[in-house]
Parts: C-alpha cells; structure tokens; sequence
C-alpha cells in the first residue's frame, strides 16, 4: 500500500486529536538538533505547549523559535510475507507542523491555552491560581505549515 499525502484540514485534526503526546524539535546555538516529547493541545488551527518556564528547550526557544512539530498514532505492524523481514512495515497516520513558538505571557490567554491543553485529555473544566498561571509556561505554535500522511490505511 502506498502512502497518500493528506491535505484535508479536518483529517489533519483527526490525527491530531487522537494522538496523547507531540514531539517538538529545535535547533540550539551550536546548530545542534534538540527533540523534546511535550503534552499539547490542539483547536481551531492553534496548537499550545506547556512545560516549567526554565531549561534547555526554553533557552533555545527564546533565541531560536522555529520548531518542527510531528504527531503520530494508529501504528500497527504489517507484512506480505511473515518469512521475509523486508516485506514487514507499519501502518500510520502522521502530522507535521512547521512553526514558530511564541510565549503567552497575559494571565487569561495563558488560562484559555490551558484549558485547550487540558481538553486534549479530558472533559473536565478546571480553576486554575494565580501563582500556577503564573509559574508556568505556556507556548503557542504559529502554524506556518501543515501536512500529514496516512501509510497502510
């Protein structure tokens, strides 16, 4: 089966939305890669991250924003013939982002970001305090491009 290149913005959130993590990539200082796993939430075409508001990916992140951005679900392994280990894939849907990360700084987008956040994984509305917003951080991704690709389906 041969991989189809998905254009359709509704399937892209499909995938999206299925998926229970994102791997974000920079590039640091010295030209270096850096991949991170990060909890997302994802509406209307806004994707939002959360983490601690000091480390490495903040660091890059506050020089060097542009962030490649890749969710990935439904994989399951195939094969022609279970003799040949040539013949063995996996079946996929995948999205990728390209973008470009901003801070959220104002304390009610960085509560409307959370709850996107927090929608990913649950139904539940939450309160959150002054202190946590305001220990956080909370980063969108402004989706320059979006493409994905379904292998196997």
């Amino acid at each position: 089966m041969k991989s189809q290149n998905l254009n359709f913005e509704p399937e892209l959130e499909a995938i999206i939305k299925k998926c229970d993590a994102c791997t974000m990539a920079m590039v640091d200082e010295a030209n270096q890669p850096y991949a991170v796993p990060m909890n997302f939430g994802y509406e209307d075409g806004r994707l939002f991250l959360h983490s601690a508001p000091e480390g490495r990916k903040i660091e890059i992140l506050k020089k060097y924003p542009k962030v490649c951005v890749t969710f990935s679900t439904d994989h399951e392994l195939r094969f022609q013939s279970s003799e040949i280990a040539c013949s063995y894939s996996m079946k996929y849907r995948s999205v990728q982002i390209i973008g470009e990360v901003i801070f959220v700084d104002d304390i009610k987008e960085k509560q409307a970001a959370l709850d996107v956040i927090m929608h990913q994984y649950t139904d539940n509305t939450f309160s959150y305090s002054e202190p946590a917003l305001k220990n956080v951080c909370v980063m969108e991704v402004l989706v320059r491009q979006i493409n994905g690709r379904a292998y196997g389906y």
